[in-house]
């Protein structure tokens, strides 16, 4: 790969993770908290709709676009480890690739579809609230911090390469 290619992936690997970490950011400082002031009902049903407006193309492209552009730095990279500062390439591409697709596909999404399957008016969707809430917020947590870490790891080896 040419180094202006290698850059402009680069540079769109870091688009991609600071998109993410905008979403999560936003998800972890205000949407989450302002739903856990809501009324189960309401809150259920708003996430439950938000949960199926953001599977669009712009999402897709941003999240499954940077995971999988990640996947082909990191098999690149293990090529090139004897690059300068192809370490931070490495680990860029692996915190957002694990920190943030695979975490999503691994915990958010199954919680996402028990909280589809519910009836946000019952006490059944009122006890899958409870614990989807706690537990959707801190694996978000982890994307928010992984995106955020991957943004900064990919600036370096931008700088330091």
């Amino acid at each position: 790969m040419s180094d202006r290619l290698e850059t402009t992936a680069v540079v769109i690997a870091i688009t991609g993770s600071a998109l993410m970490a905008g979403l999560w950011f936003f998800c972890s400082v205000a949407l989450m908290p302002a739903l856990s002031h809501r009324p189960a009902p309401q809150a259920i049903a708003a996430m439950q709709e938000i949960n199926a407006v953001i599977l669009n193309p712009a999402f897709g492209l941003a999240f499954g676009g940077t995971a999988l552009l990640s996947l082909g730095l990191t098999v690149l990279t293990f090529f090139r480890l004897d690059r300068p500062a192809a370490g931070l390439l490495l680990a860029a591409a692996i915190v957002i690739l694990v920190g943030t697709f695979v975490v999503t596909m691994a915990f958010n999404v199954p919680l996402n579809e028990q909280l589809a399957a519910v009836d946000s008016g019952s006490a059944a969707g009122a006890e899958v609230w409870d614990r989807y809430l706690s537990r959707w917020t801190a694996w978000n947590h982890v994307r928010l911090v992984s995106s955020t870490a991957s943004v900064v790891l990919f600036a370096s080896y931008l700088i330091r390469r």
